[in-house]
């Protein structure tokens, strides 16, 4: 069960800029992909893309979320490492926070900090749930994952 992660709670860039959740969510809501730190995060790229391209442009901030180390995180990401938003958490305080216990994990933070919406694990009927929740709450259309 998702619980709302502690706004003071850091969320460090993989170039290494760091603040507050609440820092994050000044401005716009949080639409976080959190990849698994190992190579099978790959798979998940086309559906990511597909995330960051529909809702890139809608009031919210798309990243991925990596719980490893930058230079693991770069390994994994490749190019996606300077061309998306990407955080790392290598304590995994924000993963714990946010109480995900399966990765992959759409997640939608508000700009209160609080948790919209969350799917754990890949289930594209989940991940289509959350993802219609972020696009209304954005006024926004919403990415497809049915036939992903």
């Amino acid at each position: 069960m998702a619980t709302n992660p502690d706004p003071q709670l850091a969320l460090e860039t993989i170039s290494g800029s760091s603040r507050s959740i609440d820092d994050w969510t000044t401005m716009f809501q949080l639409c976080l992909v959190i990849l698994p730190d190992e190579m099978e995060a790959t798979r998940y790229f086309p559906i990511a893309d597909q995330i960051f391209k529909v809702l890139g442009d809608a009031d919210c901030r798309t990243a991925f979320v990596l719980p490893t180390t930058p230079a693991i995180a770069r390994r994994i990401l490749g190019k996606k490492a300077d061309e998306v938003m990407t955080f790392v958490d290598p304590d995994r305080s924000l993963v714990a926070g946010l109480g995900i216990t399966s990765l992959p994990a759409l997640v939608h933070i508000r700009q209160d900090t609080s948790v919209g919406e969350v799917a754990e694990g890949w289930d594209p009927t989940e991940w289509q749930r959350v993802a219609d929740s972020i696009a209304k709450a954005m006024a926004w259309s919403a990415p497809e994952f049915k036939n992903s």
